[in-house]
């Protein structure tokens, strides 16, 4: 299968520890994170994503707002400046590899990446997250399992 994210997504994933909007939103996210740290693939779309399901029967989720679909633009924009990172245009297929969440959490961590955080109600939590190492994030495809050969940096 192929899971459906917008492009600021691409950037909660690297952080993500487990909070969320709501159990069934968080229960989701580490399902998501759980497929895609197993290697399964991404397709990048345009407006709400698999990550925004359990929130589209609000009466007004924020992920069809402008302000959400603004995230999605900037975080494109920072991913396309970055060397070696996946178009994040609708159509764009991706996974993500342990070279490449490496990259994208080393950018992250470094502010390259973060335009579309200014704002976010989670952003000093992502931003420990990501000072701390990303310990404690769902996603873990960037650390050695014990006993695994890990491949080249770019795979």
């Amino acid at each position: 299968m192929t899971v459906r994210l917008r492009p600021h997504h691409l950037l909660c994933l690297l952080s993500y520890s487990g909070r969320g909007y709501s159990p069934a939103f968080s229960a989701n996210m580490t399902r998501i994170a759980g497929r895609l740290g197993a290697g399964e693939r991404i397709e990048i779309v345009e407006g709400p994503d698999d990550i925004c399901a359990p929130l589209l029967n609000e009466a007004d989720p924020h992920c069809r707002r402008a302000g959400a679909a603004e995230r999605d633009r900037m975080a494109a924009r920072d991913l396309g400046r970055l060397p070696g990172a996946p178009a994040a245009r609708p159509g764009a297929g991706l996974v993500f590899a342990p070279g490449l969440v490496r990259r994208l959490r080393a950018a992250f961590a470094s502010g390259r990446i973060r335009t579309a955080c200014a704002g976010c109600e989670w952003i000093d939590l992502c931003g420990a997250i990501a000072a701390g190492g990303f310990d404690g994030a769902v996603l873990h495809s960037n650390r050695p399992r014990p006993g695994v050969q890990q491949g080249a940096p770019g795979e």
